[in-house]
């Protein structure tokens, strides 16, 4: 496996499991106390598993795009942070204003709570990401990014 490969692999890897652990707590705190009070009334009783994984496996991946790959190409943690919190600002306030927009139970307090969410747990994720395989891949993450 090239160096290039294995890079990219660690840095989804821990991209993943850094917005996954993040994510469940928020989830599991704002579906009770920010969502159901507001939106209850159109939440699936069970979240659509399929539709999860599929969200997380591309989201992931335009972390490491959008995010991840500037920091390791030489912008350091801190443009994978930046460029985290602007994807993750970016891609929630699409879903977040679009929702507002469209449907008639829908808060600006949730918009506003949720996107900031996005901001951080993506900068939070890109910069956990980009820094482990700086540190502990350094050859990987310099092997033609």
């Amino acid at each position: 496996m090239t160096f290039m490969l294995l890079k990219w692999i660690i840095a989804y890897g821990i991209a993943a499991v850094a917005f996954l652990a993040f994510d469940i707590v928020w989830l599991r705190w704002a579906a009770g106390n920010l969502y159901k009070p507001v939106i209850g009334e159109i939440m699936a009783e069970k979240f659509n598993a399929g539709a999860a994984v599929a969200f997380y496996l591309i989201y992931i991946a335009g972390i490491c795009w959008f995010a991840i790959k500037p920091g390791l190409t030489g912008g350091g943690v801190q443009a994978a942070l930046l460029n985290g919190i602007l994807l993750g600002a970016l891609c929630y306030a699409t879903f977040d204003l679009t929702s507002q927009a469209v449907m008639k139970v829908w808060a600006t307090h949730v918009s506003v709570l949720d996107i900031l969410w996005g901001a951080f747990v993506t900068g939070a994720a890109s910069a956990i990401a980009c820094w482990a395989v700086l540190k502990f891949a350094p050859a990987a993450a310099t092997a033609g990014a």
